[in-house]
């Protein structure tokens, strides 16, 4: 049951109860003021501080990604060192290639990648899918590797261009196969170029800029 005063003293009584809570909450806020009046050098320094170690860790990350983007613009890599990579580190080589040439490239190369080991996209020549055929010295690509690229680049990646690179040689029929069908392909020579002599890949291979329908969308 709600309480009502019932007279003048009890009336008195509410009205000191709030006055002297009113008071004290007054009296609590003008001693927080007082404290924040007295300590403001410190709350200022600290401020600064703070703002300090922001703008230095913005800064480190921007020379940071300076000098990662400076150290892969000089990235040069030989057959020779290529050839004694296994298949992933030559995956994340050919990663390190497109980004030093300007694309913006990922490994996703495993278990169901759908014959895509790099992707990579730069405007406006489009999207890039990458296929590596890591053999050894002298072993050669075949036409089924062309046709699993041609297969999946368009339907599962949306890729506008798909490459197929190894440090080893394509079979003819590969190589002509790849020509007919918009998959290109870097054999070791051409990944000397490339890799070695420090070629962009989208020039080597003459990429065109993005089309309205890739040749995989025609029709055969």
């Amino acid at each position: 049951m709600r309480w009502r005063p019932r007279g003048t003293t009890d009336v008195l009584g509410a009205a000191a109860v709030v006055l002297a809570l009113a008071v004290a909450l007054v009296q609590a806020t003008a001693h927080l003021a007082t404290r924040a009046a007295e300590s403001w050098p410190l709350l200022l320094l600290a401020g600064l501080a703070g703002a300090a170690v922001l703008a230095g860790l913005r800064v480190r990350d921007r020379l940071r990604r300076r000098a990662d983007g400076e150290r892969l613009a000089r990235l040069r890599i030989a057959l020779s060192e290529l050839d004694t990579m296994g298949d992933q580190e030559f995956e994340y080589a050919l990663r390190d290639l497109l980004v030093r040439d300007g694309w913006a490239a990922r490994k996703v190369g495993g278990g169901g990648d759908q014959a895509a080991d790099v992707i990579g996209v730069r405007p406006p020549l489009g999207r890039i899918v990458v296929q590596a055929k890591h053999t050894r010295v002298g072993g050669k690509v075949g036409s089924s590797v062309m046709y699993q690229v041609k297969g999946t680049a368009g339907p599962a990646h949306r890729a506008d261009h798909a490459v197929v690179v190894t440090n080893g040689t394509f079979t003819r029929d590969a190589m002509a196969w790849g020509d007919r069908h918009g998959v290109r392909w870097v054999d070791r020579d051409r990944l000397h170029c490339w890799a070695h002599e420090g070629k962009a890949l989208h020039e080597l291979l003459g990429l065109p800029a993005r089309r309205s329908r890739p040749p995989w969308r025609r029709t055969v």
